[in-house]
């Protein structure tokens, strides 16, 4: 058979790219000018078209990772702004924890250990340490971390006989002890277990109040318990980094003149143990606000002084008379906010919150107590806490949770009381379906989500916590962020839902270390702060709590991913955007990146403006 002329094949193939790019444009510009009002569409495909994008797919990206050293990458656009390295010197640097500023404010009432974010802010890109790595997958990180990643030998003499943590070569070891449970956090939980329905899906959620390197939040975990952990950054050094390395949800925190970032009614047991908290100090503050985010029927458990003073004031080298009356302090608020004490086995002593608010309020001399707010129970960004008592919730919100998992997809007591204003019963469940359908087609881009791969995830803005109940993976945790900007105040629902989550401004630096995150989900965040303050310090901050070769998922206006997408080719990220899953015509769309590897050292400079 004779062949065609080139020329001529050629031109007919010219036609048909020319018709297949047309169609493709045509429908786009419709579909954007249908959905988002006239002229919008035409300046969002001016822009695709600028960044050289097809329809689906703008680049390749791999979400395996590497060991080698440096990744190479292709030289960004000239447009592009290059973000530099800093100073190697920065390398675990937390913001608004930093321990040269802490210095400078007033250490009574752990004033100093709070959050302090500086008023400047680094524009350079936080460096790993050299030789860092990718951590173990769980659950062997919840025993062993790389040194490069963390390395702080302190804690290993200062804990050695408490068996906190052990240095082996070139990995740190925990064996799972601590300060009250020398012999192990398995050991020590079955105790607790022997009085608290830890076993049944009753406690789910859990707070562990000065976690040290968070073991007992680790060992909950196989339990189905998952522990929000907490520990200011002080001369502990690296505790909660410790504690994020190994895998376990913790965040850099103290109690001390601020109410705790939870709402109220958030957990089903609060934990201290041995966390040198004075809980019978300043009328009660403490107790009261760990009432305030406890749920009626949860337990507070308190482990080592003053708890059994009589058999330990010499082993604690204490006056026998101030134990006494430190204990004596804690019994009587326990007895104001209604806790009923049922055991004390050894140095350990569970109390249970009471389940009926009216029973417990008549039981109360008025004359003695304060209530608080009801409207401010959950109103605590930077709010002061308050010598006084948190009302229980009316009757309906007062339902009584499903064990989970069952309570994941129930729905939760303040959606079905309507508690949350715009959130109703149908909304919820639509919700819920939505982020299943998200969550499937995130997994058919990025193979790696469900695979032991991420451990550490995040959502910037949870909404009703429907993306970490899609994922509903054991091999992973989310953290989930209400941002204090959010309408809808919904971080209760998702405790309900049996989630952890935390409020955070994202105009300021989370209270976390670098590096780690191993996967960040970004849903509408940047249309929220767009005109709130500079995207620039939000993606950077990004940048700093996310793992080399971490991934992020960002899903927004795509004139938004745009301007995203130019400012994280300068931070030695690798991007991908594709379609909404309902196709082309939806002018919300998905953009993927990857965080290359690269570590501290070479010719790194620190800019700050």
């Amino acid at each position: 058979m004779a062949s065609k002329p080139a020329g001529e094949s050629r031109t007919r193939s010219s036609i048909t790219i020319f018709i297949v790019v047309g169609l493709c444009g045509f429908f786009y510009l419709l579909g954007a000018w249908q959905r988002s009002g006239f002229g919008k569409g035409d300046s969002i495909a001016i822009e695709i078209t600028k960044s050289g994008a097809d329809c689906a797919v703008l680049s390749n990206l791999n979400f395996e990772t590497h060991h080698g050293g440096e990744v190479s990458s292709d030289p960004p656009d000239s447009k592009v702004k290059v973000y530099q390295p800093c100073d190697s010197r920065y390398t675990d640097y937390t913001p608004c924890q930093d321990q040269r500023r802490a210095m400078t404010f007033p250490r009574e009432n752990m004033i100093y250990r709070e959050r302090h974010c500086p008023a400047k802010k680094l524009r350079c890109l936080i460096p790993a340490p050299k030789g860092y790595v990718t951590p173990f997958p769980w659950p062997k990180s919840r025993d062993y971390v790389p040194f490069a990643n963390a390395p702080y030998k302190s804690l290993t003499v200062e804990k050695a006989i408490q068996n906190w943590i052990q240095y082996e070569g070139n990995v740190f070891r925990f064996p799972g002890g601590g300060t009250q449970f020398p012999q192990g956090a398995d050991k020590y939980i079955d105790h607790l277990a022997s009085v608290i329905p830890i076993k049944n899906g009753t406690v789910r959620t859990a707070l562990d109040t000065g976690c040290g390197v968070a073991s007992w939040g680790a060992y909950l975990w196989k339990r189905n318990v998952i522990a929000m952990s907490f520990a200011p950054r002080d001369s502990h050094e690296a505790q909660v980094q410790f504690a994020l390395e190994r895998g376990v949800p913790a965040v850099i925190g103290v109690l001390g003149t601020i109410k705790l970032p939870y709402p109220s009614r958030a957990f089903d047991m609060a934990h201290c143990s041995r966390c040198l908290i004075p809980w019978g100090a300043n009328g009660g503050l403490y107790m009261m606000e760990v009432d305030r985010v406890l749920r009626p029927g949860g337990y507070w458990v308190l482990s080592g002084p003053p708890i059994n003073w009589k058999n330990n004031y010499k082993g604690w080298q204490r006056p026998k008379e101030e134990l006494q009356e430190e204990q004596q302090n804690i019994e009587a608020i326990a007895k104001l906010l209604c806790w009923e004490k049922k055991k004390e086995i050894g140095e350990i002593a569970i109390w249970q919150k009471s389940t009926n608010g009216e029973l417990c309020h008549r039981r109360v001399d008025d004359s003695t107590v304060t209530f608080c707010k009801a409207e401010e129970a959950d109103d605590v960004w930077y709010k002061k806490m308050e010598a006084c008592i948190t009302p229980y919730p009316d009757e309906a919100a007062r339902e009584q949770l499903k064990p989970f998992p069952d309570r994941l997809y129930a729905v939760p007591p303040r959606v079905a009381s309507g508690s949350v204003s715009g959130v109703s019963v149908e909304a919820y469940l639509k919700d819920s379906k939505s982020w299943k359908k998200h969550v499937s087609a995130y997994k058919r881009i990025n193979k790696l989500i469900d695979a032991g791969r991420y451990r550490n995830v995040m959502d910037m803005n949870a909404g009703l916590g429907g993306f970490a109940a899609a994922l509903g993976s054991s091999k992973l945790w989310v953290m989930n962020v209400v941002p204090t900007l959010a309408v809808k105040n919904t971080l209760g629902v998702i405790y309900e839902r049996g989630l952890i989550g935390i409020y955070h401004d994202w105009c300021e630096a989370f209270s976390t270390y670098p590096r780690t995150y191993d996967l960040i989900h970004a849903s509408g965040v940047f249309s929220m702060y767009k005109d709130k303050c500079n995207i620039e310090d939000i993606l950077l901050e990004m940048d700093r709590i996310l793992r080399p070769e971490g991934a992020v998922i960002f899903r927004d206006e795509v004139d938004i991913l745009i301007k995203v997408n130019n400012i994280v080719s300068g931070m030695r990220w690798g991007t991908k955007m594709v379609d909404h899953e309902d196709g082309p015509l939806v002018p919300e769309k998905v953009l993927f990146a990857v965080k290359r590897y690269w570590v501290a050292g070479g010719s790194n400079t620190t800019s700050s403006q």
